[in-house]
């Protein structure tokens, strides 16, 4: 297999790492947000439960912008489509992020009960949001976007943002994400609270996680029957970044499966993903909240890599131009790029991974409301 190709491959293992980062530190801290005004029932309480992502939810954002600039650098055709078929859908995104650093910064400057009320809802808004167009995002290519590219290279939008962002499994896909948010946040809840803190965030965990593995599976079942893509002629998998030529795709009842037809080892995926939910479950119930922890780590990576063996090489296909549709293949950066981003991705992952590390163990141990409530630098 030629260097340009195996480049290519790498950099889509690389953002299935980022994308599995991003729904475990990201969703982590989206989850405590969502859960916010029901974990804590009363100032201080809630108060409690922001100082415990208050160190890190903001290094956590890292991930979204290691993942959009993995789209941007490696797959510079994906980034311009993506976000430009998902425009809508990316304002309210960033409006909605937008408001999470305001409300950390400006819930605690006015004692009064109306004001603070106001930006836990903002929270609320701001963790669900969020979470829910990321796993919506995924349903939304498994369907196919519609658009198309002229004779030019011109992009052309063949639907509104309303069809693919509003329809039944879109939806499902995105309320699975935001389970496994709670989850995740809940799990993090429990690791740094007391009581009563600690078994409120262990219930609302606890639903999460089933929720997410139900609709998991009810994904899965839907995704067996739904039209999928495959290629009908072999490609060059080192072909030029150029969607307009080079393959021939058609849409298929079941497409998406064909992959685990041909290499059933990928079976153990899925099952690995919802095993670690079921898994992740019963531990919380046990009170072991860092096992719990780890386990939706393997729940995220489980359903991403799911979605993206299943897809390989589609990364945005094209309902209403097949042929068209954005792969490994023909929406890479160049070698030479590939190269060079190899080189320095693989020199600072591996410290921000560190420094990551090492905020989390120094800030160890558990948040008392006592000391929060106290401390006037505090959230």
């Amino acid at each position: 297999m030629e260097l340009y190709a195996i480049l290519k491959i790498v950099w889509a293992a690389v953002l299935g790492v980022l994308f599995i980062g991003l729904g475990t530190m990201v969703g982590m801290d989206m989850g405590v947000g969502t859960l916010l005004r029901f974990v804590g029932r009363n100032d201080g309480e809630r108060r409690t439960a922001l100082n415990i992502i208050g160190p890190h939810w903001d290094g956590n954002q890292v991930w979204f912008i290691l993942g959009g600039g993995a789209i941007f650098a490696a797959f510079p055709t994906l980034y311009g489509t993506s976000f430009s078929a998902f425009y809508v859908v990316m304002i309210t995104l960033l409006f909605s992020m937008i408001l999470r650093p305001v409300a950390f910064e400006y819930r605690s400057k006015a004692d009064s009960t109306l004001w603070r009320a106001g930006w836990d809802w903002v929270f609320l808004v701001s963790g669900f949001v969020p979470m829910f167009i990321y796993g919506a995002a995924f349903g939304n290519v498994l369907e196919g976007v519609g658009y198309h590219f002229g004779w030019t290279g011109q992009y052309y939008q063949d639907e509104s943002f309303l069809s693919y962002l509003l329809n039944p499994f879109a939806i499902l896909c995105g309320l699975m994400s935001v389970g496994l948010s709670v989850y995740q946040g809940g799990a993090m809840l429990m690791l740094r609270a007391d009581d009563p803190i600690w078994s409120r965030a262990r219930r609302y965990a606890m639903g999460g996680g089933l929720v997410a593995a139900t609709l998991f599976v009810i994904g899965g079942i839907w995704v067996r029957f739904m039209p999928g893509f495959v290629m009908t002629a072999p490609v060059n998998p080192a072909m030029p970044a150029n969607p307009l030529h080079g393959q021939s795709v058609a849409m298929v009842a079941g497409g998406w499966m064909h992959n685990f037809h041909a290499h059933p080892a990928l079976w153990l995926l899925p099952l690995a993903g919802v095993g670690c939910m079921l898994a992740g479950v019963a531990m919380l119930a046990a009170g072991r909240a860092v096992a719990g922890w780890w386990l939706g780590l393997g729940a995220w990576a489980g359903t991403i890599t799911t979605v993206g063996c299943a897809m390989f090489p589609f990364l945005m296909p094209s309902s209403t131009a097949p042929d068209q549709s954005l792969t490994v293949w023909n929406s890479t950066a160049s070698e030479y790029g590939l190269g060079c981003m190899l080189v320095v991705a693989g020199i600072f992952v591996p410290i921000i991974l560190s420094y990551t590390s090492w905020c989390y163990y120094v800030m160890r141990g558990k948040v008392h409301t006592a000391d929060v409530v106290n401390d006037t630098h505090s959230y």
